[in-house]
């Protein structure tokens, strides 16, 4: 592993704890693997606010709309077997069809360009208003006309998923859920994911919750519903670390993967862009595609009644970034793009040397805290509750032991001035000045503000 890759692992879950405790989420996890082995895996706050049971990496949660990517894989699996043609039209395996949507194209149906709704009349089940739709009803919708002209836009829907799921069914002649346990999920080697809940007895599983509005506090969203004929779509439990090693196997480049390297570069081409959507976003086949920082990415996101979720695989980068929440408003794209920066910075600034690896650590003041990060020869000085890390950041250049120039700063900052480390007796650091101003640990801040406005 570079030293920068060990570097940046080091402070992603002291930036991610930091903004835990910011935003007061219940629980997230974060996984990273590099060349398909997990080099991060760490859990943080609860998977459970009723009885405070600490999360753990272990714990499975609804993935939602990763599900997607599974399926899509399960297609190929049958294209490479011959059993199937992207250009097939789904009337050719499925019955009942609007004579539209019987025309519909497999590669339609992946890439969410055959026009179809997005969840039909009644979206109920993604508040929790009623279960899912089986087959009997998923057919009964189907039998609808798409809602826009086919291979005209952009255009999700859970309920051409649905359909991929009993196209699959139709050709294997099992159960989808039995079929992609076995032949995407068995193959994989992951050992903890299931095709659709509820999780299996005795596995852990984290707990949804909403948004603390507008009942002023969160309260328990159970999560456990079966998804039935959307399992396509949306029914995955998994964890950061299989859903990580998943993604990092569908790399073109991943030295192993249940599927040939053609069809992983099938898979994640670029089908359509999202004309509408502020950021640059497109979508492949099953796979979301993007750029964060100046990389670009591919992967997906979930987003269920009590959970929202992200992975994303750097693309020729060997490095995959999975990250669960357990709330409706978890930032879980937030973070994914936020730790893209991070490693981003990493990767073009270098590990930390013997010159500057004293300097780093976390420090407190009345108006701000610093996370100070040694990258080379310079010192970073950032705060941890942006969201894009390092944005506009001090850099401080060291000159010697424990003194430094602020060298890099924006107009309104500390450029020119000196900062230095002020050690105790014992030899450890005690406080930093950056500027005119002394910086803390957490505790002896903590104790400051004590003394000064009380408990």
């Amino acid at each position: 592993m570079d030293t920068w890759l060990k570097s940046a692992a080091d402070y992603i879950p002291q930036w991610l704890d930091y903004q835990m405790r910011l935003s007061e989420q219940p629980g997230c996890v974060i996984a990273i693997a590099h060349k398909g082995r997990i080099i991060l895996e760490e859990a943080f706050g609860v998977a459970d606010i009723s009885t405070g049971k600490t999360l753990t990496p272990r714990h499975r949660f609804r993935v939602a709309s990763h599900s997607k990517t599974f399926t899509s894989a399960a297609v190929f699996k049958l294209r490479e077997a011959g059993l199937l043609r992207l250009d097939d039209p789904a009337g050719q395996y499925v019955d009942g069809l609007h004579p539209a949507i019987a025309e519909a194209t497999l590669n339609q149906l992946l890439s969410h360009s055959a026009g179809l709704t997005r969840d039909g009349v009644d979206a109920g089940q993604w508040q929790d208003r009623r279960p899912f739709l089986g087959e009997k009803e998923l057919r009964v919708a189907l039998r609808e006309p798409p809602v826009v002209e086919p291979s005209t836009r952009l255009k999700y829907s859970n309920h051409g998923f649905g359909l991929v799921g009993l196209i699959i069914e139709a050709i294997t002649g099992e159960p989808y859920c039995d079929w992609v346990k076995r032949e995407i999920i068995g193959a994989s080697k992951l050992k903890e994911t299931e095709p659709d809940g509820p999780a299996p007895h005795g596995a852990p599983v984290a707990r949804g919750h909403t948004r603390k509005l507008p009942l002023g506090r969160r309260r328990i969203v159970p999560g456990d519903n079966p998804t039935h004929a959307l399992a396509p779509a949306t029914g995955f439990l998994s964890t950061a670390g299989d859903l990580a090693r998943f993604f990092a196997s569908l790399d073109p480049e991943a030295a192993h993967g249940i599927l040939s390297r053609t069809s992983r570069h099938d898979m994640i081409r670029r089908q359509w862009y999202d004309v509408d959507a502020s950021a640059e976003a497109s979508y492949g086949l099953g796979i979301m595609l993007g750029r964060a920082g100046g990389w670009e990415w591919y992967g997906h996101a979930g987003g269920f009644q009590s959970c929202i979720s992200r992975t994303i695989v750097l693309s020729g980068r060997d490095l995959a970034v999975s990250i669960l929440t357990n709330a409706v408003d978890g930032p879980a794209w937030v973070w994914s793009d936020a730790l893209i920066h991070i490693l981003c910075n990493f990767a073009r600034r270098g590990a930390a040397t013997a010159k500057t690896r004293d300097w780093a650590g976390r420090w407190w003041s009345l108006w701000r805290t610093l996370d100070f990060v040694p990258m080379r020869d310079h010192v970073v000085a950032s705060d941890p509750g942006l969201t894009v890390p390092f944005l506009d950041a001090s850099e401080i250049a060291v000159t010697k032991r424990d003194l430094g120039t602020i060298r890099h700063a924006t107009g309104l900052a500390n450029f020119g001035e000196e900062a230095r480390l002020v050690r105790g007796r014992n030899g450890h650091v005690r406080e930093i000045w950056f500027g005119g101003t002394k910086f803390l640990p957490e505790n002896n801040f903590a104790a400051e503000l004590r003394r000064k406005y009380g408990d």
